[in-house]
């Protein structure tokens, strides 16, 4: 039996019927990490000593008889971007290379209460700013459905790491697309839950208002288990909140409203992959689905929205890597004299081109005098944005688009174009914007090329439209 090639729900099931133990699946996992990862490069670290010691817990709990939760004993990846205590969390930068966390993130608190089992750290863009992984400055991850070609991005190691079986799931964070753009790329299930429904203390931040993390996974199912176990209130994190999601698998198309936005489908779209979108679209009409155009006006906006609201909020979350509180980028005894010297050294060695990038954008756009040209500006269009969702969804209960214009690029091809590289993000960024949950499922019959996902738009809160929608169309299109 291939062990590390089992979904979230074989293995707990595989564990409970004594078909292996924690210990098996876990060694099976680490194994393949070492045979495999070396041409990917998923992984940022490995973390064996601990997913051992975890595993043999929950094969203890097993052997004991008692009650264990659906995750108790899976081997997931986490994005390098979450605190676990005692464990580095570099959020693939230079400026943090070396700082190791000193508590855990509150969906890392809940992963361990239900028995998870770390295998490692992922690798990122550089403090999960860009859509191809390319940004890190601690190495490369390539997509395992054709190593020439990017992850996607931000959370591209840990979309990797699923779709190469070197996990059964892992935890990414989605500010503009950062789960579900690699989800598409790499061909797994990638979900952006409802601003708010998951905990974001012990992820560095980026830009705290859009930061959300999420699940990538093999299936819909797998998705909707991880989301559960992290969903809920987190008193560390005023922003979060209890709602009650029902059913999270149980979605009946013949009684939904399906929209599909008019501005979506747009010169400039891969025909590929507007083909595909089609063919989801007809596996909902043939179940059922009332299939509505809709509009979202103002959509085009959405990408310089963003990149006004996020660098501005970057500028105020990256001041405090100053090389004062947090390791620092310089050799013993090389620390400067001054107190200037070591702010402008630490973040002039330590940040990237394109943080640098994004800092620099951010300050000026809250600098005296363009404030309210830029900023200001930018959260009245994040307004628009908003109401064109709500409008929209007055007709309709989920929306159905593409996830990015074309499949994976090649390694290299948009790294020197910036602008060509941000509107990868054009059709899932908004989502973000508006705070609403939205997820990536393979579009089927493509194991022999590129992976093409779609993307279903869902309501504040209502999870499970969208994810009982992608659970339909995976078994009505399972070979």
């Amino acid at each position: 039996m291939n062990l590390s090639g089992l979904n979230i729900k074989d293995i707990g099931k595989g564990l409970r019927n004594g078909d292996f133990s924690s210990r098996e699946i876990t060694r099976s996992y680490l194994d393949r990490i070492g045979e495999k990862d070396g041409d990917i490069g998923a992984y940022l670290r490995t973390m064996p000593e601990t997913a051992m010691a975890q595993a043999e817990e929950v094969d203890r709990l097993i052997a004991a008889h008692k009650e264990i939760g659906p995750l108790a004993g899976v081997p997931l990846a986490i994005k390098d971007n979450m605190l676990i205590a005692g464990e580095k969390a570099t959020a693939a930068s230079r400026i943090l290379e070396n700082y190791v966390a000193a508590y855990d993130a509150g969906v890392i608190k809940k992963l361990k209460g239900g028995g998870a089992v770390f295998l490692g750290k992922t690798n990122l863009d550089e403090f999960a700013m860009g859509s191809s992984t390319e940004n890190s400055a601690l190495k490369l991850t390539r997509n395992p459905r054709d190593l020439t070609r990017v992850p996607g991005g931000s959370s591209g190691g840990s979309a990797a790491a699923v779709a190469a079986d070197l996990a059964a799931g892992a935890l990414g964070s989605d500010t503009f697309s950062s789960v579900r753009l690699p989800a598409s790329y790499c061909g797994v299930v990638g979900l952006k839950c409802t601003y708010g429904s998951v905990s974001r203390a012990g992820l560095i931040a980026m830009a705290s208002s859009m930061d959300q993390i999420g699940p990538l996974a093999k299936t819909v199912e797998d998705a909707a288990v991880l989301f559960q176990a992290i969903a809920g209130r987190d008193e560390m994190d005023a922003t979060s909140t209890d709602a009650d999601y029902g059913d999270l698998l149980d979605a009946d198309p013949s009684r939904m409203v399906i929209g599909m936005p008019e501005e979506y489908f747009i010169e400039g779209v891969d025909p590929e992959v507007r083909a595909a979108i089609e063919s989801v679209r007809d596996v909902f009409s043939e179940a059922g689905a009332k299939i509505l155009r809709v509009s979202l006006p103002h959509t085009k906006y959405a990408v310089p929205c963003y990149y006004l609201s996020m660098p501005a909020e970057v500028s105020a979350n990256l001041a405090r890597f100053d090389g004062i509180r947090f390791p620092g980028v310089f050799a013993p005894g090389e620390l400067p004299k001054e107190l200037f010297d070591i702010y402008s050294e630490t973040r002039g060695r330590g940040f990237g081109p394109e943080v640098k990038r994004r800092i620099i954008l951010g300050t000026f756009v809250l600098s005296s005098g363009y404030y309210d040209a830029y900023y200001k500006k930018a959260q009245q269009v994040r307004r628009l944005i908003s109401d064109d969702f709500a409008e929209a969804f007055r007709k309709a209960d989920v929306l159905l688009t593409p996830i990015a214009p074309t499949p994976a690029f090649r390694i290299g091809e948009k790294v020197n174009d910036p602008l060509a590289m941000y509107l990868s993000d054009i059709f899932v960024g908004p989502v973000n914007l508006a705070g609403l949950p939205g997820i990536s499922v393979p579009v089927a019959g493509r194991e022999e090329k590129l992976p093409i996902g779609f993307q279903l738009i869902g309501k504040h809160f209502r999870e499970a439209d969208i994810l009982g929608l992608g659970r339909f169309y995976e078994k009505t299109t399972a070979p």
